[in-house]
């Protein structure tokens, strides 16, 4: 390819990752108010649990489908239809609150529901734009720099994490739930317009563009067909297994250390850490072994969930969420680098899409399991005298002792899991695979 053509997609990929980034900011405006306000608004760590559940739940159902529109569809066609249901969604939730009032605080009540999910629909659609994202690095970008690219996608969820979440807190406490729906909707229109008349991407329609079918075999065929591949895809559900019980607790949990305000400002300082570990990749890349890269980040991960937690300090929990944020971008980059390496272009978004389903299928099993198991048995045993007896000293005291020693147990999980794959065969036939892959030109 020419350097001028090579420069036209390299602005290309620049402008879609500004609109992603408003586009990001947006949905997790939204999503992390809404996780703010049903914790503020029912005092429930199982209702908060139970959305957080049923989230992760929608997209692990529509992963499959998701990368299928993705591979069928124009990249910027997908990304359109991203920010088209997700402004429909936001709009016509904004019309329930209007109509239902306080009514939508009642989580017994179907206007809750309505309002919640509606919402949740609408974040989720972000994933469609997500994996066309991941797509368009393979589109756009030389083999040799994608790794470097992942770490700019991951730089991009670092600032638009740290945006929304001191945004988000802010909103609900001065804006409320409604005014804070109004802005998402605004900005949701304002991405798809400069989507539509400002971004050109060069791409042939693919060739299954007529066809509606998943094509769940094939891409089946193709996870099986890459030794490793598929142990992979099975170990990052483990994980993601793992991360559900900190997923469903940690807001819960901060909003027990902090004021609803101060949280969203505290999840946008150690947003830097998001920034900060896309930022490394994008300078240094992942080296010639990023499964490598891939298994040592979870290892730290697995210690800073232990750390913690031990105690109920204000100070601890926001290093430990820094440490957090430093290493996901990094661990994220790894697996999508593998994924771009070995799978074609042309099957990358069911791939993308299978792999999110299986992987994230895991999480709401542990929101659905840890709310009820934080909320009825947990909280209340380390609220007891035989509960501080037996971990107080490994947990100090505090309010919050339950969720900590949930943490402390998912932690050494995961790390007893990740020490025990840097053994196995899938690791080094995966190794192997992904260094005698040819670099595509």
């Amino acid at each position: 390819m020419s350097a001028t053509g090579t420069a036209a997609k390299s602005r290309t990929f620049r402008r879609l990752l500004a609109n992603t980034l408003v586009a990001n900011v947006t949905t997790s405006f939204l999503s992390f108010a809404l996780a703010f306000w049903v914790y503020l608004e029912t005092k429930s760590v199982l209702a908060a649990s139970i959305v957080s559940g049923v989230s992760m739940l929608i997209g692990a159902i529509s992963g499959t489908i998701v990368g299928a529109v993705v591979d069928t569809h124009r990249k910027k066609t997908a990304m359109a239809l991203s920010s088209a249901i997700t402004g429909v969604a936001f709009a016509i939730a904004g019309a329930v609150y209007v109509v239902a009032g306080e009514r939508t605080s009642n989580w017994h009540g179907p206007w809750f529901w309505a309002f919640t999910g509606l919402i949740l629909v609408g974040s989720i659609a972000g994933q469609l734009r997500s994996i066309a994202l991941s797509t368009t690095v393979t589109l756009l970008v030389p083999a040799d720099r994608r790794d470097k690219a992942n770490g700019l996608v991951g730089t991009v969820n670092g600032v638009a994490h740290l945006v929304t979440s001191i945004l988000s807190g802010l909103s609900v406490g001065l804006l409320g739930m409604g005014g804070t729906v109004a802005i998402a909707v605004v900005f949701t229109a304002v991405v798809l317009v400069d989507l539509l008349a400002s971004i050109h991407i060069d791409e042939p329609r693919p060739e299954g563009h007529h066809q509606a079918g998943f094509d769940l075999r094939a891409t089946w065929q193709t996870l099986r067909g890459v030794p490793g591949l598929l142990p992979l895809v099975l170990f990052s559900s483990f994980n993601n297994l793992v991360m559900g019980v900190f997923m469903a607790l940690m807001d819960p949990y901060g909003l027990n250390l902090f004021s609803v305000e101060s949280w969203g400002v505290v999840l946008g300082i150690t947003s830097i850490g998001f920034i900060a570990g896309g930022a490394l990749v994008a300078r240094f890349g992942l080296g010639r072994q990023p499964l490598r890269v891939l298994l040592v980040a979870n290892v730290a991960i697995a210690i800073i969930g232990m750390g913690t937690a031990v105690r109920e300090w204000q100070s601890l929990l926001v290093l430990g969420m820094f440490g957090f944020m430093l290493v996901i971008p990094i661990a994220e980059a790894a697996e999508q680098t593998i994924l771009q390496r070995l799978v074609p272009f042309q099957q990358q978004g069911r791939v993308f899409g299978v792999a999110q389903s299986i992987e994230t299928a895991s999480t709401p099993i542990a929101a659905f399991i840890i709310g009820p198991a934080a909320q009825f048995l947990l909280i209340p045993y380390m609220e007891s005298a035989p509960g501080r007896s037996s971990f107080g000293w490994l947990l100090g005291d505090g309010q919050a002792r339950g969720m900590a020693l949930a943490f402390v147990v998912a932690s050494l999980l995961m790390l007893i899991v990740v020490l025990l794959a840097f053994l196995s065969t899938a690791y080094q036939r995966l190794n192997l695979r992904y260094a005698a892959e040819p670099v595509p030109a």
